[in-house]
């Protein structure tokens, strides 16, 4: 791959990898806790395993991204590498949209089933973790972006048939 090709691989691999770290941090100090009732209220993102989850992802898209960076550019297996963008994009998308759904019960909270909302008494809490899926949405955009340009660059689709 020419040096004009790579740029914007570093560039969008960077950002995918700023915005994952970024994401784990917010997520793991978010914590937050409230007395209701006179009962201690704590919230953290340990307690929610779906939050642990887009922990692990974010975690794995983070070394994954660390490790293509460090190895050099003119190997051969660019298709391998152009499926596990996929796939790191498909665990950042399912990671993401498990937090929303999380999050949107903790906001809101669910009539039907009974549960209340959270925010609410440890606002803290929901804003780190609104937060963290601001940043893992940037990751995944960003993983999306790569493996568009992966799939232009790898399968040449675009190049004039001889």
């Amino acid at each position: 791959m020419s040096l004009s090709k790579r740029i914007p691989m570093l560039l969008l691999r960077l950002i995918a990898l700023g915005a994952s770290v970024c994401a784990i941090v917010i997520m793991v100090t978010s914590r937050d806790s409230a007395q209701v009732f006179g009962m201690n209220i704590s919230a953290k993102y340990s307690n929610i395993p779906t939050f642990k989850y887009f922990v692990l992802v974010n975690a794995i898209a983070s070394a994954y991204t660390l490790i293509l960076l460090c190895i050099p550019s003119k190997n051969s297996c660019g298709h391998m590498i152009l499926v596990l963008d996929l796939v790191i994009a498909l665990l950042l998308d399912s990671s993401i949209s498990a937090c929303v759904a999380i999050g949107l019960v903790g906001k809101k909270g669910n009539t039907h089933a009974g549960w209340l909302p959270i925010c609410g008494q440890v606002p803290k809490f929901c804003d780190h973790v609104t937060g963290a899926i601001a940043a893992g949405f940037i990751a995944a955009i960003a993983y999306f972006l790569v493996v568009l340009y992966s799939v232009h660059s790898v399968m040449n689709l675009f190049a004039p048939r001889a």
